[in-house]
């Protein structure tokens, strides 16, 4: 069979678009997969830290992402969290790939924020609020500007600083980004987006406007938050899978444990991909995210598939 081929961050930047990565998501929603087929996210203690296991089926491919977490490596001048993606064909489990995963990771978390925004979001919706200054921030207005007409993105977190170095880079790129005074100007935004690891909420109930679109997509453990009881109650929220949104979504667990939220309120993002749920005018519109491992192997097919790599 030969050796898998080995593909960097950069062969996956050049091959995938954030349009791409978007329809690689939405087209796996659309067909025959699952996203309740998934396996749970598995965790290991190892060294300094723990791995993240992360496998997932789709058709004729299979995959895995390792991610390793090390808390101390940053005071080390190392990333504290590293990954690669190896991807093997179903039929024989032969490995034909293995991925750096950063870039794979930074693509396909704002693609799918991106699908689910599509339906979400106002038709003519304009304004975009990034709450965080991080990667998956910048991710999200290439994301976001790829399906709606943007003519104002305000940013803003708390470091003052990161986030004007990131409002300097979006409008190097062409992007009307500029620095929001608060988040309390969400108030007059179509589209918001919590991107940060905050474990309270960091937007308010009062001002997220009926028909808006709110991605929360910072965490995926039960204990952190970034949307407010409230706002969870009287919206309509769509999940990546209610088992796992049950599972680590702090927005959703939390939610219900105060009496804002049930269980049977959740939507599953497969139902509103294939057109089974239309977004709400007279109330918020929630997508929480947490990352599940099929929407890796989604774009890694991708990947692949641009460097001429297939699973025969």
């Amino acid at each position: 069979m030969g050796k898998p081929s080995y593909l960097s961050d950069q062969v996956v930047r050049d091959s995938i678009t954030p349009t791409k990565a978007r329809e690689l998501i939405r087209d796996a929603l659309r067909g025959d997969f699952d996203p309740a087929m998934d396996p749970v996210r598995g965790n290991v203690a190892a060294g300094a830290g723990h791995f993240l296991l992360m496998p997932s089926t789709i058709g004729p491919w299979t995959g895995i992402k390792v991610l390793t977490v090390a808390p101390d490596n940053p005071s080390l001048g190392l990333e504290r969290i590293q990954a690669f993606y190896q991807l093997f064909d179903s039929a024989t489990l032969t490995c034909r790939a293995i991925i750096e995963a950063n870039a794979l990771t930074s693509l396909r978390t704002p693609a799918t924020s991106a699908v689910a925004a599509d339906v979400l979001a106002a038709p003519d919706a304009s304004r975009l609020l990034i709450v965080g200054s991080g990667g998956q921030a910048i991710g999200h207005v290439r994301a976001m500007a790829e399906i709606r007409q943007l003519t104002d993105i305000a940013l803003t977190a708390r470091n003052r600083d990161k986030v004007a170095e990131v409002v300097a880079q979006l409008r190097a790129e062409g992007y009307p980004a500029r620095v929001a005074d608060s988040a309390a100007e969400a108030a007059d935004c179509d589209i918001i987006v919590c991107a940060t690891s905050a474990a309270e909420p960091v937007i308010a109930d009062s001002d997220v406007k009926d028909g808006a679109c709110v991605i929360a997509m910072g965490s995926h453990e039960p204990h952190y938050r970034e949307l407010p009881g409230e706002l969870m109650g009287r919206s309509l929220v769509i999940v990546e899978d209610v088992a796992t949104a049950l599972r680590e979504a702090g927005d959703v667990i939390q939610a219900i444990a105060e009496g804002h939220l049930k269980q049977a309120d959740l939507v599953p993002l497969r139902d509103l991909a294939t057109g089974q749920v239309s977004r709400r005018t007279n109330a918020p519109n929630v997508f929480k995210g947490v990352g599940m491992s099929w929407q890796d192997l989604a774009v890694a097919i991708g990947v692949a598939s641009a460097a001429g790599i297939d699973h025969t």
